[in-house]
């Protein structure tokens, strides 16, 4: 085997995995189809968790060297009721919103710099494999020309629709249908004064964060089975979402929109993410709506885990299948709670009685205000947010 480890796909799951794998001495080859700087579809929050990974990597100076605006209030519009609250913690205060142009860049060139071997512009055509086993990857470079190459184990950091996953097969469970269809540009002249602004409306959603050059991503939404009747006009159905909440509506006629929408609708599942010779980190191997923003954040996350684990067996000191399955294990204990919190957001149906009878009592709240911002930034567990004793305790203190 020429190499220990190969990535394919070096955005936001793949170039950590490829870098903390070199940073431990293992021989990585990196490939993406792609060339960097280079954007991609995503609404990129980057949760406090995610902030607080990058600063264990040490790269969130890099990130803050660009200037990303950091984002230490959210605010939610249900409508009759708004909830503000702080996302972080108090080492980590802040979220960012950065863009992929600028966050995934830093990524690929920290994993060079740990000793990955990075191949940009090269497509991967195909898997290898040995007696049932994943040996390599077939692909195109750069030229043109048709290159195999052989590992120990394959990663499929390759998205949603990772064709490492395709090729292999895993099985996949606690699926859920595409819930909304969600579309989003970039606006100038639109401030936001260090918050995240997320609207929730019957059969709408939409959101605003501050991001590079002085620009505002803004994301709205619909239910999924409304995406063919709303297609032929999607500004004219987002303009007419934001009505909804008139201020909000507004300030985003008052800006200037920079960019065309961009669209996507995401399925929701999690896929088993190991097999003999290869593994799946990010959304090649779980994936959920982008309501709650954290596909960034999970990547992290997941790709410190799989490293680790790939570290244990490559190192001798666990066995292959034994390391794997304490990766899945433990990402599946993770991002469980989190995962059916966000497909019940996404449903974009109006909160069944009892969270809507716990969001009236937050108001004048802050200690519970800001454990619900803690939770939709990934901070705290939502079987901790929702458990009996603390509800019980934030209703007995809600205001007559």
């Amino acid at each position: 085997m020429r190499y220990d480890v190969i990535v394919v796909g070096a955005r936001c799951a793949g170039s950590p995995t490829a870098m903390l794998l070199a940073r431990r001495g293992h021989k990585v080859l990196l490939v993406d189809r792609a060339t960097f700087p280079s954007d991609t579809i995503s609404t990129h929050i980057l949760q406090p968790p995610g902030v607080a990974a990058l600063a264990r990597w040490g790269l969130l100076d890099r990130l803050l060297a660009t200037g990303c605006p950091p984002i230490d209030t959210y605010a939610f519009d249900f409508g009759p009721v708004t909830i503000t609250g702080s996302p972080g913690t108090a080492e980590h205060p802040a979220s960012y919103c950065p863009r992929r142009t600028v966050l995934d860049k830093i990524l690929v060139d920290a994993a060079a710099e740990a000793g990955a071997e990075v191949r940009e512009a090269f497509t991967v055509t195909g898997i290898v494999t040995d007696d049932g086993r994943v040996t390599g990857i077939r692909g195109r470079d750069r030229a043109g020309a048709t290159v195999t190459e052989h590992a120990r184990v394959v990663v499929g950091a390759d998205g949603v629709h990772s064709m490492v996953a395709k090729a292999v097969l895993p099985g996949r469970y606690h699926e859920k249908p595409e819930l909304i269809a969600t579309y989003y540009a970039y606006f100038s002249d639109l401030p936001m004064a260090g918050r995240f602004e997320m609207y929730g409306r019957p059969e709408r959603g939409f959101c605003a964060a501050p991001t590079h050059d002085g620009l505002t991503i803004v994301v709205g939404g619909w239910p999924h089975a409304q995406l063919e009747a709303n297609r032929a006009d999607i500004e004219g159905t987002l303009l007419a979402a934001l009505d909804l909440a008139p201020p909000f509506a507004d300030r985003v006629r008052s800006a200037t929109r920079e960019t065309r929408f961009v669209g996507m609708s995401v399925p929701n599942f999690f896929r088993v993410p190991s097999g003999p010779g290869w593994a799946l980190v990010g959304d090649a191997g779980y994936t959920r709506d982008p309501i709650t923003a954290q596909g960034i954040s999970d990547a992290f996350r997941e790709a410190e885990s799989c490293a680790e684990a790939l570290h244990d067996h490559l190192s001798g000191t666990t066995p292959y299948a034994d390391a794997m399955a304490d990766y899945q294990s433990s990402r599946d204990e993770q991002v469980l709670p989190i995962y059916e919190f966000t497909t019940q957001l996404a449903t974009l149906e109006p909160p069944p009685p009892d969270l809507q009878r716990l969001l009236d009592a937050m108001p004048g709240n802050q200690e519970a205000m800001d454990g619900f911002a803690r939770v939709n930034s990934g901070v705290t567990s939502p079987a901790d947010f929702f458990s009996a004793a603390n509800v019980d305790s934030i209703l007995a203190g809600a205001t007559p």
